[in-house]
């Protein structure tokens, strides 16, 4: 079954799909966020590109676990995701997702300039990886 991961922003999303096992991750790219109409065209194209059965968007909480503003914006964008596509959406918490990603491309040497332009898709891997581990380690 391959899975969706989403790293939403307000600015950009970055996006990741798992293998068909559902084992690996790997980021795929971004998505400008024009507007939401146009986040959900693009998101549908890649869904039906690598036919994906599942989507998973990282739910940002704070440190102490409890849910801010951002996860809010969240929530709202899971429930746009919801009445859009037919397949099943789960949250992920996603702390620190991006710093593990501005960490993972400082240790590849990798400039400043060029970390901004792959960071979102990274986050989302860290965001898609993370719950991949935890479903094939716990299964149900």
């Amino acid at each position: 079954m391959r899975i969706l991961g989403i790293d939403y922003g307000t600015k950009t999303i970055g996006i990741a799909v798992s293998d068909e096992t559902g084992l690996i991750g790997h980021g795929i790219g971004k998505i400008d966020h024009k507007n939401l109409r146009h986040v959900l065209q693009e998101l549908n194209k890649k869904i039906q590109e690598y036919k994906v059965e599942k989507i998973v968007v990282g739910l940002p909480k704070n440190m102490d676990g409890s849910l801010g503003e951002s996860a809010d914006q969240v929530s709202k964008f899971v429930e746009s995701l919801k009445g859009k596509f037919n397949i099943p959406i789960d949250t992920w918490d996603e702390r620190l997702s991006t710093v593990e990603a501005e960490r993972v491309l400082i240790s590849a040497d990798m400039s400043r300039r060029k970390r901004k332009k792959v960071i979102d898709k990274v986050a989302a891997s860290i965001i898609l990886q993370g719950y991949l581990d935890y479903i094939n380690n716990n299964p149900s």
